[in-house]
């Protein structure tokens, strides 16, 4: 899926360069050949005027081309009219020698004198024309056409040259491109793979003792239905509850349907409540916990929202702290943010699993049958966070791991 969207990418990005590329080749062809008709029309002009020079030399007419100047074939004739239509030729000056009286000379001033336009081209004969009547007779002057198409296709040959390499270049900047902007999509899609296989697997296991369960009660008559079994059902389904209504919690997070109802709220009562909480779970897990909270401490959030994210923090460092670790909460104000910090002691976590914690079903430790929980925790907290515009980072060293949760105070 991933290498059809590049793939796609690229092809739409090619497809509009092709374009502009073509216009541009156009626009420029157009220019070029509108330039070179111009100066080739002005040489015939010019030569139409002059003679011959003293000892029988020829004007040098040319045109610059990119500095340089290029002589341009031509020949002049004037034409006499005779009797019954009749007509005689006399070349008068140019470049071209061994025209007069031909039949090449012949066919070439009946195809311009046929012509109804003062200047126009014979294109048999490759030749640009300009008539110009003197009353007794007629002077036409001629240019060469070749050395204008040649000139013409050695510019455009280097052009396409340079588009061509243009044209490479764009593949190559537009497949680093596709690359980088398909990046966080791929990621998005590994981490929603991720995220299934995560969750089938946290469903399996309570869905398995369940069946297992219901299959032994089916099979033993009413009265002989042991009653641990029924409870083994009601624990898992509960268990199974509380994992879907967190996905279902996410879920919503992700699709902004229920956005936080932003009120003043007591961030120290908030703090208290809970550690008051969580004070004999703590203790009864052999993890003492102490807290020092500020008073005072108002923000604009969600009150339930809030002591949800620090029981998250607090029931983390409970599972997860050092055993006999002493767990810390601290909630203090500068003169902006309100900082609530919950610390463990404990094993430091590597800094390319810190980054990980807040994604979901993640367990730096990798196991998922020695703690309970489904790895959601976390990243409900960050949800929050995130709703309430605070931060939720984590840090770890030898000390152990805190987590930090600052948030705009009420102004």
């Amino acid at each position: 899926m991933i290498r059809k969207l590049r793939l796609k990418f690229v092809a739409v990005c090619m497809a509009m360069v092709t374009a502009v590329l073509a216009v541009v080749c156009f626009a420029i062809f157009a220019a070029l050949r509108g330039n070179v008709e111009d100066l080739s029309r002005q040489v015939l002009h010019r030569v139409i005027q002059e003679a011959d020079l003293p000892g029988g030399r020829k004007p040098e007419v040319g045109v610059e081309i990119g500095g340089d100047k290029v002589l341009l074939p031509y020949f002049t004739v004037s034409v006499w009219p005779g009797r019954e239509g009749m007509y005689t030729a006399y070349v008068t000056g140019g470049t071209y020698s061994g025209l007069e009286d031909t039949a090449e000379l012949a066919a070439i001033l009946e195809d311009c004198l046929s012509q109804g336009p003062a200047e126009g081209v014979v294109q048999s004969y490759s030749l640009r024309y300009l008539r110009q009547d003197n009353g007794l007779f007629r002077k036409l002057a001629f240019v060469d056409m070749s050395m204008e198409r040649r000139l013409l296709r050695e510019m455009m040959s280097s052009y396409l040259v340079i588009a061509l390499a243009a044209f490479l270049l764009l593949l190559g900047v537009s497949a680093i491109l596709a690359r980088w902007a398909t990046g966080p999509v791929e990621r998005a899609w590994s981490r929603q793979r991720q995220f299934l296989s995560d969750a089938s697997h946290e469903l399996k296991t309570p869905l398995t003792v369940i069946l297992s369960n219901a299959e032994l009660l089916s099979a033993l008559p009413l009265e002989e239905r042991p009653a641990r079994w029924a409870d083994n059902i009601l624990s898992e389904s509960r268990q199974m509850k509380d994992l879907v209504e967190e996905m279902l919690t996410l879920a919503r997070a992700d699709n902004m349907a229920q956005p936080a109802v932003l009120e003043e709220v007591s961030l120290s009562d908030a703090a208290e409540d809970c550690a008051l909480a969580f004070e004999p779970v703590a203790f009864e897990a052999g993890k003492p916990l102490e807290y020092a909270v500020a008073e005072g401490v108002s923000v604009l959030g969600d009150g339930g929202k809030l002591r949800r994210l620090i029981s998250v923090l607090l029931d983390n460092a409970v599972k997860y702290g050092a055993d006999g670790g002493t767990i810390a909460l601290t909630l203090e104000k500068t003169d902006r943010q309100a900082r609530l910090a919950v610390s463990n002691p404990g094993e430091p976590i590597p800094a390319e699993q810190l980054e990980r914690l807040f994604e979901r079903f993640y367990r730096a430790d990798a196991s998922r049958g020695e703690k309970s929980g489904f790895g959601l925790g976390l990243s409900i907290a960050a949800v929050i966070a995130q709703e309430h515009k605070g931060t939720l980072k984590a840090e770890s060293g030898r000390e152990g791991t805190r987590f930090v949760f600052t948030v705009p105070l009420k102004k």
